[in-house]
């Protein structure tokens, strides 16, 4: 905070000239309450008129916005180890220089190096040497003029001294300009890391740093902006700040920093190295941020502890990589500022008022789309491991069960009514059923299951549907509907060989009215079997399968549904042959008469294959990428499954369907969000029914 006394103080020179040596900026004189004038101490003065051969271009106050990059919102990013020379400065240097030409190489725009990397994090002592810390301030001269070449954001750990004292430091380097010095915050005083010996906490706020003849900002409120993609502003911190409960990474998260640097020196235990990994998803997650971990390597000494060379990078949604332990490395990712943008602005998170209180350094980085070394889940909604999977299918039907147990209670209702296909999406809604009326103590006999046989039902689909009736105990009853729909389309003057969209709704909607008709007669509720697929792509018929009393399947896509099947075959095994032939038979609505007995019209040969429509669901709706980017990551997740003008075709009939059907999503009954998307219109999708999809599909010519 800026020193300010009255003009009448003038008069006691003493105190004026002690106080001038005390304060390390200028002190403001006032006169009738405004300010009037500036004085300073010589070495003050001294440093301001220096100030002007700093690089960087925020001591001119220049944040001016140049022609923004296109690179898809990706920026790709390394966390470096190299073999440290402990005290060796000059070889660090050289270490250094190889890895970041290295990795630049690689096409990596952020490359952050671990704490102390000039000197070693284990050099003890030696940090009282003074040789060895102006080897540092050499060293550091020499390592940014190695990098004018390199046009990427680069930091390095240094001890570093400022009025006297050592701070341990992050030094941000582009082009070969120091762009600032950020020091450690929390400096720990326990066990092995007593860095307390040698190293000053910092007071928050920022200053200037000499280093030989140049001054450069100092401070713990520094953030560092690219110029040519504004959406990357970068934040310093190291070590043992991720560890506190108020990190400074929360703090610059705040004032509108995307990506968080921390250079590390985090030794190796046998439990430590999943806490660390948690810490740095959680701090990712929480403030919605791209975090770039780099912890020295085992090159350091072993005296008393010893390092494993982690490194690792974590967006919001978690680790895109991490290194293996022991293995002196790069590790590369590419962080999707895109994502961190749409997340923010959905939180609401950022809070602009605490931008008063950081230097914004500008810096100007070209960028350019980066080849994707992440990977993208072909199946999103699906875990990738077996215990993991099993756990969640189980508890989603708990959820199921739960919902619906709740929704019964409320109305005082004891029976519910189901059509029973012995498809994949009425047979997970009838494990949910289950799951409620035992919850509720009911008698499943309480659970009406009807099968509507008509022109297109199969011999396959019916017997599994009688099996999985008899197998819980419910009650079963088959209305055949072939005599009614053709007494319907009759009615309508409808040719009943004209089997187009008239003559398959006429079969859904004849179903619907039994359903209801029939809940009317046990006083009981209709329950919907629609999955999530089917409702972003509008898959249903308009107050046929469409409508139900309360929808216990809203919010499972159908690359889930099977993964549930599957899973529920492995836990009920007396129902396994069912289950699994529930599985393997061919998705269709079944509306159109089989051939030789099997099933002829089949869904995703009409709409596209379901793993790329669940694909696109997550990414474009739940994670907001653009088109343009979502066909980039399908291109890359699928080439080897698809050819891209296929997947091109799926992605536009998405779209279209997507923005078509909202009409339908807009009036659909109520449903218990259970994984992390929903299209429900009271919750977390509100759009206009008349919305144009024009748009975003010329995003793909």
């Amino acid at each position: 905070m800026n020193k300010i006394i009255p003009i009448t103080d003038l008069r006691k020179t003493n105190e004026i000239s002690s106080l001038c040596s005390k304060e390390d900026q200028p002190v403001f004189v006032t006169k009738n309450g405004y300010s009037d004038l500036v004085i300073m101490s010589h070495k003050v003065y001294e440093r301001l008129e220096r100030r002007v051969t700093v690089e960087s271009p925020l001591l001119q106050n220049k944040l001016e916005i140049k022609e923004q990059d296109e690179c898809m919102g990706f920026i790709k990013v390394a966390a470096c180890n190299f073999d440290v020379a402990i005290h060796n400065v000059k070889k660090n240097v050289s270490s250094i220089t190889s890895r970041v030409k290295e990795a630049y190489n690689e096409g990596a725009k952020i490359i952050v190096f671990p704490e102390l990397s000039l000197t070693s994090y284990t050099s003890g002592d030696m940090f009282y040497q003074d040789s060895l810390l102006k080897q540092v301030e050499t060293g550091l001269l020499e390592l940014s003029n190695n990098l004018k070449e390199i046009d990427a954001f680069v930091v390095v750990g240094a001890p570093l001294r400022k009025d006297g004292k050592l701070f341990n430091c992050g030094v941000a380097i582009h082009k070969g300009i120091i762009l600032g010095v950020v020091p450690k915050m929390f400096i720990p005083n326990y066990g092995e890391f007593y860095e307390q010996r040698y190293f000053e906490k910092p007071l928050l706020g920022n200053s200037y740093i000499d280093i030989l003849d140049k001054t450069y900002p100092f401070g713990t409120k520094l953030l560092f902006k690219n110029m040519h993609y504004t959406d990357e502003v970068i934040g310093i911190e190291i070590c043992e700040d991720l560890w506190m409960n108020l990190a400074p990474s929360c703090f610059h998260s705040l004032a509108g920093a995307t990506i968080e640097c921390n250079l590390s020196a985090s030794n190796e235990t046998l439990h430590k190295e999943e806490t660390r990994r948690e810490l740095v998803k959680v701090q990712a997650s929480k403030n919605n941020m791209g975090y770039i971990y780099s912890s020295c390597s085992y090159s350091e000494s072993t005296t008393d502890v010893i390092y494993s060379s982690h490194n690792i990078i974590a967006e919001p949604d978690g680790i895109i990589s991490e290194s293996k332990l022991f293995e002196s490395n790069i590790t590369y990712g590419e962080i999707d500022l895109d994502r961190i943008k749409s997340e923010r602005i959905k939180k609401n998170s950022l809070d602009i008022y605490t931008l008063k209180d950081f230097l914004v350094i500008p810096f100007e980085c070209r960028l350019s789309t980066p080849t994707l070394t992440r990977k993208y889940k072909k199946l999103p909604f699906i875990d990738e491991d077996e215990e993991s999977s099993k756990k969640t299918v189980l508890k989603a039907i708990e959820m199921q069960g739960y919902a619906l147990a709740r929704r019964m209670k409320h109305i005082s209702c004891s029976h519910a009514v189901l059509g029973l296909s012995g498809g994949l999406d009425s047979t997970i809604a009838l494990f949910g059923i289950v799951k409620a009326f035992d919850i509720l103590g009911l008698d499943r006999k309480n659970i009406h299951t009807i099968t509507m046989p008509c022109f297109g039902t199969s011999e396959r689909t019916k017997r599994n549907a009688i099996k999985l009736a008899k197998h819980f105990g419910v009650t079963l009853k088959e209305i055949n509907i072939a005599a009614s729909v053709t007494q319907h389309l009759k009615d309508i003057d409808h040719d009943i060989n004209d089997r187009s969209v008239t003559y398959e709704n006429a079969q859904a909607r004849e179903r619907t009215q039994i359903l209801m008709d029939y809940s009317n007669k046990v006083n009981g509720l209709v329950i919907g079997t629609g999955d999530l697929s089917e409702i972003a792509l509008g898959w249903s018929t308009y107050n046929g399968d469409h409508m139900s009393m309360y929808s216990i399947n809203t919010s499972f896509t159908k690359t889930f549904i099977r993964e549930m099947t599957r899973v529920l075959a492995d836990v009920h095994s007396d129902i396994k042959d069912v289950l699994l032939d529930i599985l393997g038979t061919p998705i269709s609505p079944e509306l159109i008469p089989p051939k030789e007995g099997q099933i002829s019209q089949l869904t995703e040969d009409l709409v596209g294959p379901y793993e790329l429509h669940d694909f696109f669901l997550y990414h474009f709706i739940y994670k907001h990428m653009s088109v343009k980017k979502v066909f980039m990551i399908a291109k890359e997740t699928f080439k080897y499954d698809y050819k891209v003008e296929t997947i091109k075709k799926w992605l536009v009939t998405f779209i279209k369907r997507f923005f078509n059907n909202q009409f339908k999503r807009s009036c659909s009954p109520d449903g218990p969000k259970i994984s992390e998307v929903s299209l429900g219109p009271r919750g977390d999708l509100r759009l206009p029914s008349d919305g144009s999809y024009l748009s975003f599909l010329e995003e793909l010519e």
